[in-house]
């Protein structure tokens, strides 16, 4: 892996990073309403029009939108996101305390979808009847149809309430995990699922697969060293795309269970018009999707040799011949 392609990567992800930043501040900026009207002109708070103008004049809300955003980009860069106006305490402060309990979800979310991905590939491609392999590559569709708010919502109503499994209040340790990660995880398996078992079936059918089975490997040997290694790129793919779809699960999610996390102060922040948090919300959002991404560009090329045959070879990308990866030796197959 070249410094060069490493340099031309993050080049792009902070590019990327600058536009959704830039994006997400025009949006919000054009957006009717007024939160600073909204929270300190409440008579209750007893603010004088003296100190509503130097609030006002602190978070600049008069200034025109290109010197509002020059000056929100310059204090980002310097780590500096503002004061919330809600609670008016450091923004960066109301992220870290929201972003571990999100973490915590979305990787387990994501460990679990994967599982039950893989397992239903598996389970797929040793199915020996077709209507089995067709009924069990029609689950991801089923997956993929259901909301989660309502899959939250019967989870609650089934292993809470009816079964009492687990409890709604106080609970602790895994019981205050397991259904929320079985409610983010169910859909986010779906489009992974979906994937896996379409690119094994492809995989499958190539001739250096035949020709491994030819010289008498087994099902499991076949399918472990030889179709799910070259299967392995577009779930790479997926994979790094689904984590916007993690980040959005879980302001539904924390919303459904009451967790506190970046779903939830999502919410909350929405409510009360207050723009610094949002904008830091979409701002990390951002950058995990954007980080996940580039740590996937980065592993292509180290999971894949063709890809770094592909790219130093001085012929046009037409006529570079790639060829499937097939693991070596076989010795040791049995049929």
């Amino acid at each position: 892996m070249s410094a060069r392609y490493v340099a031309g990567r993050v080049g792009q992800a902070l590019v990327v990073l600058w536009a959704a930043y830039t994006l997400s501040f025009l949006l919000l900026g054009a957006l009717p309403g007024d939160g600073i009207l909204i929270k300190f002109e409440n008579p209750e708070l007893g603010l004088s029009a003296d100190q509503i103008a130097a609030i006002r004049e602190y978070y600049r809300v008069d200034d025109p939108l290109v010197l509002q955003y020059v000056h929100a980009l310059a204090g980002t860069l310097q780590g500096d996101l503002g004061y919330s106006v809600e609670t008016a305490t450091p923004v960066l402060d109301r992220i870290s305390a929201a972003l571990p309990a999100t973490l915590q979800l979305a990787s387990l979310a994501f460990v679990v979808a994967a599982a039950l991905a893989v397992v239903l590939a598996l389970a797929a491609s040793y199915a020996r009847s077709p209507w089995l392999h067709n009924a069990i590559t029609a689950i991801p569709s089923l997956f993929v149809s259901v909301p989660a708010f309502w899959l939250g919502i019967v989870l609650l109503q089934v292993f809470s309430f009816r079964l009492g499994w687990v409890p709604v209040i106080g609970a602790e340790g895994w019981q205050e995990l397991v259904l929320p990660v079985l409610t983010l995880a169910v859909p986010v398996s779906a489009p992974l699922a979906q994937i896996v078992l379409r690119t094994l079936d492809d995989v499958a059918t190539r001739p250096f697969v035949h020709v491994v089975e030819a010289k008498g490997a087994s099902r499991w040997w076949t399918l472990s060293r030889h179709t799910a290694r070259n299967a392995l790129l577009p779930v790479l793919t997926i994979s790094g795309l689904l984590v916007a779809e993690l980040i959005a699960g879980s302001v539904v999610t924390e919303s459904v269970f009451g967790r506190d996390g970046l779903g939830r102060l999502t919410n909350l922040a929405v409510a009360a018009q207050d723009l610094p948090v949002i904008q830091a919300i979409v701002l990390v959002a951002a950058l995990a999707f954007v980080t996940v991404n580039l740590v996937v560009d980065l592993l292509y090329p180290v999971l894949d040799p063709r890809l770094r045959r592909a790219r130093t070879t001085t012929a046009p990308p037409s006529a570079v011949v790639v060829e499937p990866v097939v693991a070596r030796p076989l010795e040791g197959a049995r049929p």
